[in-house]
């Protein structure tokens, strides 16, 4: 294929995706009330489910409940609530629609491929949706709601009330979810990277400690919580996913 079959093919893959995240913003746009209601605002209230869990073990444990939490959001702004339904269905419908751009990303690249290494190729595409809906997953159930009632509630002085602004809520739910979903694409990244010769299981197996470090230094940055708890509920995931990096390499090394 010359140049410009190659640029008629990208914008192909790239008017398609971009048909069905418009067809997905569509939907998720007539779904305002079950997407915020039920979703985006879930964890600003004590009936959330992480909450409800964390009760249940330090009911188990005999220490004292979660105090209540209702956390009330407010606008500032005449236009603020009309473009956050705007922007939150795009991220929504791009969330959604990972999985199909992944594929058609695939199509595209793997006719320039060697067989060879179309097959570890193969592996890291069809992962790496998935991967990226866990972390996001991950995202909404365990660090957003942790962070939010972490940040949500703390205060320099009783003097000072917390008012949470609408922006400032969504944008925070946003980052934190979407970051979630692209650090959980480590494994995949490390099928490619050690493919091409860039990364090896030796490396990875070498810098075992460090990485150890430097995930706790990256949950710490995610979620600005200082308690050991939070710290180690996001850490750890993360390390699993160097774990299962090194797991990745080990079997295309073989």
């Amino acid at each position: 294929m010359t140049f410009w079959e190659h640029l008629d093919e990208l914008r192909k893959v790239l008017f398609r995706s971009a048909i069905v995240i418009v067809a997905l913003m569509a939907g998720i746009f007539m779904a305002k009330d079950f997407v915020f209601d039920t979703v985006v605002f879930a964890p600003i209230d004590s009936d959330f489910i992480l909450y409800r869990l964390i009760d249940k073990v330090l009911a188990l444990m005999g220490a004292p409940l979660l105090p209540e939490f209702n956390l009330s959001l407010i606008n500032i702004d005449l236009s603020a609530q009309f473009f956050i339904h705007i922007s939150t269905t795009f991220y929504f419908a791009l969330v959604l629609s990972v999985p199909f751009i992944v594929y058609q990303l695939w199509n595209f690249i793997s006719p320039a491929l060697y067989e060879n290494e179309k097959r570890a190729a193969k592996v890291a595409f069809a992962f790496a949706g998935i991967l990226f809906l866990i972390g996001v997953a991950v995202g909404y159930f365990l660090i957003f709601p942790l962070t939010l009632r972490f940040l949500g509630t703390y205060q320099v002085s009783y003097e000072v009330a917390n008012q949470i602004s609408l922006q400032s809520y969504i944008s925070m739910f946003t980052w934190l979810i979407l970051i979630m979903g692209v650090v959980f694409e480590m494994p995949s990244l490390a099928v490619i990277l050690s493919k091409i010769g860039i990364l090896t299981k030796s490396f990875l197996k070498k810098y075992r400690k460090h990485a150890f470090v430097v995930m706790l230094v990256v949950a710490a940055f995610i979620t600005p919580s200082g308690d050991p708890f939070t710290l180690m509920a996001v850490g750890l995931p993360l390390y699993g996913l160097y774990e299962l990096s090194i797991l990745v390499c080990r079997d295309i090394d073989k």
